[in-house]
């Protein structure tokens, strides 16, 4: 079943079920009002009936008879009821040895009641309680008994169908009303459920529409959102349609990743089929050129071959760091690190001015020594290729209570304002030409970023005309 059925049908059990609650206590007190009214006026005419018994003795006759149900002989002349009792009243009397009784018809006339009924009148207690009794051809009646001082037993009876038959109107009445009620409150829930619950069909159209969109392949771009007025957090819908777009907007963000990743990867296989494909190349015209010639192209061959090897050493040290491996984590003295790195620098590389500041005491990091001298030694060769000779390079340490930062500074002419986005991504050159005459293949600051990352760290640069600084941050613990 659906929620608005679920809903209407709770509605009608509930209104159903009040109504026949407050159907049966009204009953009950009407019946209970009810009674207590004709009591009233059964005492009344027992009232009238005694005082009438004392001076209507029973016509002549024989046998033996009383009260407790042991009349056997009826004597020949009926009781006179009393003056002012009304239409279907009925009086009995018993003396010592008879028992008579009648009753008033509708009409006026008195109607003798059966031996039948005078044994169960006979039966009742003389202790003028009332109680219901149900007398052949009678029906149900409401009687009390009383003795008088004679020792006469007055039983004096009114019927009750006046009684049930309000009793009985009210129940269908209150039937009637209770069916019309469920069937209003239906028809009233239903409309009233639909509204309630149409702005949880709007959430619900929402996540179809997005359901429908192509989520396998391609970029998404912004999905369908609920609108603003269906996510109140003060109402259930509301929490539901917030839910929503935090969803929407996660799975958004999830698959354009996964779109930029896969641009990614199909742009680092075509980065590197182009770089690999160039040192093949060379390889394979100096191997056809020795073999044409006759002569030794075995230099030339192993030259491209360090290259090409180079290139996919470093391919691979960026697979096994995107993919998380974990790195070496020893104490690593970043001082002592960067000075030898720019020693290095300086045999290698005279034609530049380099430049070395340090703090005064020893700085250690947690982390990989080889892969952390890698990625300044990137930076300091970054910096040889792409700056005029005479440029001054200064490599500095500056420390905090909980990082280091390891800086690359020159004066240098600076990086175009289109290449500072896309700096530290692979296979990205200063010359878009990607000719080698700067040399390298682009991944040099790539791998810088990822050795950062992987030490929980990062990097970034700051690059104007006459300065440039590369600044990788690490933490000390």
């Amino acid at each position: 079943m659906s929620l608005t059925r679920r809903l209407v049908l709770t509605v009608v059990v509930l209104v159903a079920t009040a109504s026949l609650l407050v159907a049966a206590a009204a009953t009950l007190l009407m019946r209970s009002s009810l009674t207590d009214r004709l009591d009233a006026q059964l005492a009344q005419a027992m009232d009238r009936a005694s005082t009438e018994a004392r001076g209507n003795p029973l016509g002549p006759g024989g046998g033996t008879g009383g009260p407790g149900g042991r009349v056997d002989v009826v004597c020949g002349e009926r009781p006179r009821p009393p003056l002012g009792q009304a239409a279907g009243s009925l009086t009995a009397v018993y003396t010592a040895d008879c028992a008579s009784g009648v009753q008033i018809t509708s009409s006026g006339s008195l109607r003798g009641l059966s031996t039948t009924a005078l044994q169960r009148l006979g039966g009742v207690d003389a202790d003028e309680t009332p109680r219901t009794v149900d007398l052949p051809g009678l029906g149900s009646v409401r009687v009390a008994a009383t003795t008088t001082p004679d020792g006469t037993v007055v039983v004096q009876g009114l019927p009750t169908d006046d009684v049930d038959q309000t009793l009985t109107q009210l129940l269908w009445w209150e039937v009637l009303l209770t069916v019309a009620g469920a069937a209003v409150a239906a028809g009233v829930g239903a409309a009233l459920v639909r509204r309630q619950l149409r702005p949880l069909r709007d959430v619900a159209a929402t996540a179809h529409e997005v359901s429908a969109l192509p989520l396998d392949s391609g970029e998404v771009g912004r999905t369908a959102r609920v609108p603003d007025a269906l996510t109140d957090p003060g109402t259930e819908v509301g929490q539901v349609g917030e839910a929503l777009n935090r969803l929407l907007g996660h799975v958004e963000g999830a698959l354009d990743a996964r779109h930029e990743s896969e641009q990614q990867v199909r742009q680092f296989l075509a980065d590197a089929s182009h770089e690999l494909r160039t040192p093949l190349a060379t390889i394979r015209g100096y191997a056809e050129l020795g073999r044409r010639t006759g002569t030794d192209q075995l230099a030339k061959v192993e030259e491209e071959a360090q290259r090409m090897s180079t290139l996919v050493d470093d391919m691979l040290l960026l697979a096994r760091l995107d993919a998380g491996r974990p790195l070496e984590r020893e104490p690593v003295d970043v001082s002592r690190l960067v000075a030898e790195a720019v020693a290095d620098a300086q045999v290698v590389d005279r034609e530049r001015r380099w430049r070395l500041a340090l703090p005064d005491v020893a700085v250690e990091v947690p982390g990989d020594a080889m892969r952390l001298h890698q990625a300044v030694t990137n930076l300091l060769r970054n910096a040889t290729r792409h700056t005029p000779p005479g440029t001054e390079v200064t490599a500095r340490v500056d420390v905090d209570d909980a990082t280091v930062r390891i800086e690359v500074h020159d004066d240098g002419p600076g990086l175009s304002p289109d290449l500072l986005p896309v700096v530290f991504e692979r296979f990205t050159r200063g010359d878009s030409s990607r000719t080698r005459a700067s040399g390298g293949a682009g991944l040099g600051t790539s791998l810088v970023r990822a050795i950062a990352e992987a030490h929980g760290g990062g990097v970034e640069v700051e690059s104007r005309p006459g300065s440039t600084t590369f600044r990788i941050t690490l933490p000390r613990s």
